[in-house]
């Protein structure tokens, strides 16, 4: 697999990429209550095959209006399919298995760890130097993730769940950084939606397989309109938009500080929430701030982006 080198990334480059990362956990947040609430009645498998499904059938036409046919036909099927399948495809699974044994709080709290995922692949694959800028932020976005989601625990079970979300937590930065480093020349839409459609196409062979082996095949008498409705803000709000979002900022950042974005999500959910009426936690609004003072810090003169 070729590695796309990192160079510094020009300061106007460096903003979009931030709020592209900004938006995208706004809308990945959202997912973390509707996963709870399909997984009360169907599978982790059951409902990472609709996700990735529902998302792969949304993106594939808007993929073609946007770049065109003949690109759509040119792109690099094989190596984005299979980043898709083990990067998106595994990891979503791994996530979705995780919050089934445990709760979107429990997996949320051990998203925390994200940064510390990606920075390790980067200094791995991409022989990034830690500087006492990277540290720094390193610090204080796993101190300020935790902050944030601790104002949010309830019951923790740190069991088998617990390691199913930390290992996806390395798999999907895998497949983050490697639809980036993977796909040189294809735009952020092509990257997602080729590497969305090798993930559903990998759960559609593992559903398969497990029916084959004697597995409980897709419930589909359980899935009314409501779950209908639920999947398909799950899917192509959740993933399909925040995943392209995503993309774009880890083009512009690299996964290291893109992923640290990802321990403000909370706080984003509890803005929507005090938007309804709910109430204000001084603990999320801390540990906000200092997330994202290791978002800024990170940066400083150091920000980098893949060629």
């Amino acid at each position: 697999m070729t590695t796309a080198a990192f160079v510094p990334s020009p300061r106007n480059d460096r903003v979009s990429a931030n709020l592209a990362c900004i938006v995208s956990m706004l809308v990945w947040a959202a997912g973390f209550p509707i996963a709870d609430e399909l997984l009360k009645t169907l599978p982790a498998l059951t409902v990472t095959l609709l996700r990735m499904s529902l998302a792969a059938l949304f993106l594939l036409p808007v993929w073609i209006v946007v770049d065109g046919p003949s690109r759509v036909r040119g792109a690099a099927w094989g190596r984005g399919l299979w980043v898709g399948a083990v990067g998106f495809g595994l990891g979503s699974f791994l996530l979705i298995f995780a919050q089934s044994r445990t709760d979107g709080v429990t997996v949320a709290v051990i998203c925390a760890a994200m940064p510390v995922a990606g920075i390790a692949l980067e200094c791995l694959f991409d022989r990034r130097r830690l500087t006492w800028r990277i540290v720094a932020g390193l610090i204080l976005s796993v101190m300020g993730g935790m902050a944030v989601y601790a104002a949010r625990m309830g019951h923790i079970d740190f069991g088998l769940g617990a390691l199913a979300a930390l290992v996806s937590i390395f798999v999907y930065c895998w497949g983050s950084r490697a639809s980036v480093t993977a796909l040189p020349g294809h735009s952020a839409m092509a990257r997602t939606a080729l590497t969305i459609i090798g993930a559903a196409l990998g759960i559609v062979a593992a559903q398969l397989a497990w029916q084959a082996l004697g597995g409980e095949p897709v419930a589909w008498a359980r899935i009314g309109m409501r779950e209908w409705n639920l999947f398909a803000i799950y899917a192509i709000g959740s993933l399909a938009l925040s995943q392209l979002l995503f993309l774009i900022g880890v083009a512009g950042l690299g996964i290291g500080i893109a992923s640290m974005h990802m321990n403000i999500a909370p706080f984003y959910v509890m803005l929507f929430a005090l938007a309804l009426g709910g109430g204000w936690s001084w603990g999320q609004g801390v540990g906000a701030a200092i997330v994202a003072a290791g978002v800024i810090i990170s940066q400083g003169r150091n920000g980098r982006r893949t060629a």
